[in-house]
Parts: C-alpha cells; sequence; structure tokens
C-alpha cells in the first residue's frame, strides 16, 4: 500500500516537473517563434506608442515642473549655492529660474515628435532584436543614439529664448563659467540654455523608457494587436 501510494505521488512530482520544463520552454521559444516581421512590427508600434505618450506627458504645463522624476534643477554646486541665496532672501529668484528652465523644456519637447516617430519607422530588424533582447536601458540607448543630436539642435533656439525671458541667464552663465574653471561643475552645465536642453532630452528619453516598460509589463496596455502580440511572447 505504501509502495503504491509513493509510486502515485513520484509519478505526480515527475509530471508537474515534465509540465514545468515543458511550460519554460514553451516561454523560451515564444519570441524565436515570432517572425523577424512580427518582432519589427510590434515593437516599432510600441515604441511609436511610448515616443507619443511621453511627448505628451512632458509637453505641457508642469510636464517636467510637476515631475520629480525629470524636474530640472540647478546643477550640483549651483544648487548648493542655491540654497544659501534663499537663505539671504533671494529665494524668489531661484524659484523663478527653475521654474523658467523647465518650462522651457515643456515648451521644447512636443517639437521633437516627428523626429523620435521618424527614428521608429527606420528601424532596422537589427536595431529591433537589441532592443527586444537587451536590458532596461536599450530603449533609451537607441534614442539618445538616432536623434539627441538633431533634437538638441532643434531645442536649443527654444529652450534659449524661454531662459533669457527670467533675466538670469547672463547672471548664470557668467556664476557658472566661473564655477566650471574651478573644477566645480561640468563644462556642458556652464551655459544654462545647453544644461537645460540635454537635462530636456534625458528626461525625455527616460519617459519612453518608462513607457515600453509598462508595455513589457502589461502586453495588453499596447496599443495594437501586434505590439501586445510581441511583447506577449517576451512575459
Amino acid at each position: 500500500m505504501l509502495r503504491r501510494q509513493f509510486h502515485h505521488a513520484t509519478a505526480g512530482a515527475l509530471g508537474g516537473l515534465l509540465l514545468l520544463a515543458a511550460h519554460q520552454r514553451a516561454l523560451a521559444l515564444s519570441l524565436s517563434d515570432l517572425t523577424s516581421a512580427d518582432a519589427s512590427g510590434g515593437l516599432k508600434a510600441a515604441l511609436s506608442q511610448g515616443a507619443q505618450a511621453a511627448v505628451a506627458l512632458l509637453g505641457r504645463p508642469d510636464g517636467f515642473l510637476g515631475n520629480p522624476q525629470v524636474r530640472i534643477g540647478l546643477p550640483g554646486y549651483l544648487a548648493d549655492a542655491a540654497k544659501v541665496m534663499k537663505s539671504l532672501g533671494q529665494g524668489k529668484r531661484i524659484d523663478e529660474l527653475v521654474t523658467s528652465i523647465n518650462r522651457a523644456a515643456e515648451a521644447a519637447v512636443p517639437m521633437g515628435q516627428d523626429l523620435l516617430v521618424g527614428a521608429v519607422q527606420s528601424m532596422t530588424v537589427t536595431d529591433a532584436k537589441n532592443i527586444l533582447t537587451g536590458g532596461s536601458t536599450s530603449v533609451t540607448m537607441f534614442f539618445a543614439d538616432k536623434t539627441r543630436a538633431p533634437l538638441g539642435e532643434r531645442f536649443l533656439p527654444v529652450v534659449n529664448q524661454a531662459t533669457e525671458k527670467v533675466g538670469l541667464t547672463q547672471k548664470y552663465n557668467a556664476f557658472a563659467g566661473k564655477a566650471a574653471g574651478f573644477g566645480l561643475l561640468k563644462p556642458e552645465e556652464a551655459n544654462l540654455a545647453q544644461y537645460v536642453t540635454g537635462k530636456t532630452l534625458d528626461g525625455l528619453y527616460f519617459m519612453i523608457g518608462e513607457e515600453e516598460r509598462r508595455i513589457r509589463q502589461d502586453p495588453a496596455s499596447a496599443g495594437s494587436a501586434i505590439a501586445r502580440k510581441v511583447f506577449g511572447a517576451l512575459k
């Protein structure tokens, strides 16, 4: 009797292990079973959706200023100096500057949507495979490689015009230039417009990556059937 129970228990456990192994093999093969066209098409659909969602989130009032994940503050040493200035009664001026640089970012972002979508549409099969099998920064790296230079050129004049309205740009550049000369700031942080443009791009790529990560975790939220198919295979 005990031997019969043992054999039944062993068979049941073995069957469970076989089912688990088969399930794991199915998951491992699910992505490879997709055609290159499916994988590329699904990723393009998802990244286009993610890019447009990121632009919509950031390119509006408080898109940057109200989001602690991407809010642009003053760089290192200047942030410390700003605390001292606030204690000396200059808090309003500092707040105006921080608000201004975030408003500049919010104004610039919508101008980049066509370049972002264009980068997605020109994606190669190799690009798609690298993103699908890459790490958590693969999307950010793809967009930065394809669009950072042209977006920077497009954003810079908008940022420059917006930050100059607050009347502190020249003072910032003079002060930051001296700080950079003493090694207290990075060279790219010494010019206000260039600094804000760089942080705008960082925030934009970060939010696109967040949108792509959300779709990976919840393929049902993808906007197209092919995107749901591809990201469902990654689950």
